[in-house]
């Protein structure tokens, strides 16, 4: 296996197309993850943290729009995971540039 921070930034990075495409954050890192996971050290851990964090704010997703129907709390919950969406992905990317060890808070751990 071989090192390569630079593509471990990118793939964290990548999640940032859920804002443009919609679908885009989710199927990138997973491609990446998946044919990377043998060959770059670290891939593994990442990409399964990247995915935890994606399939969680899916289904916190999921979980809002009905709330949406109950006094507009789904419009506020949606704007936080919105948030959330933009901000850790930058955050870990940093974090991996700096060598340390991302975190994804609110992830449920489905993949391990």
């Amino acid at each position: 296996m071989r090192e390569d921070k630079q593509l471990l930034i990118v793939t964290h990075l990548t999640q940032l197309l859920d804002l443009i495409t919609g679908i885009g954050g989710f199927i990138v890192p997973l491609i990446l993850w998946l044919t990377q996971r043998d060959k770059i050290a670290g891939m593994d851990v990442h990409g399964k943290m990247i995915m935890n964090f994606q399939i969680s704010m899916f289904i916190y997703s999921i979980i809002a729009i009905p709330l949406i129907f109950l006094l507009g709390l789904g419009l506020i919950a949606l704007g936080a995971i919105a948030l959330i969406m933009l901000i850790f992905p930058i955050l870990n990317a940093i974090k991996v540039s700096n060598s340390e060890m991302p975190h994804y808070p609110l992830s449920i751990q489905i993949l391990k």
